[in-house]
């Protein structure tokens, strides 16, 4: 299973693309999910280390908000499965929210 697959399989998470062109995919929560958005899980991965950007699409779309992956060269198969096992970890916090603590943020390096 590839990794747009594996976090899509962790059930709060609905992909956009998958990275069958490019290297890159992007992802956004399932509609039913109300107690966090991409930013709290872009957020709380930059704490692990990772650099996940969030952000919102042009004016015609803002109301959709992503996760953009990119996968570098050398971005091997085993830092794919900590990047997955990163996001599980991070699942039951989020879950537990009563509400998302970031609505909307802007993605900074």
């Amino acid at each position: 299973m590839d990794l747009a697959a594996k976090i899509a399989h962790l059930g709060p998470f609905q992909l956009l693309t998958r990275g069958d062109q490019l290297p890159v995919f992007a992802f956004t929560t399932q509609p039913d999910v109300t107690a966090f958005t991409v930013f709290d899980v872009s957020r709380r991965l930059r704490e692990r280390g990772w650099q996940l950007p969030a952000y919102t699409f042009p004016e015609n779309r803002t109301d959709l908000a992503v996760l953009r992956v990119v996968v570098r060269n050398g971005f091997s198969a085993a830092l794919a499965d900590q990047l997955v096992a990163d996001i599980k970890r991070l699942l039951p916090e989020l879950q537990a929210q009563t509400t998302p603590v970031r609505a909307n943020a802007s993605f900074h390096h």
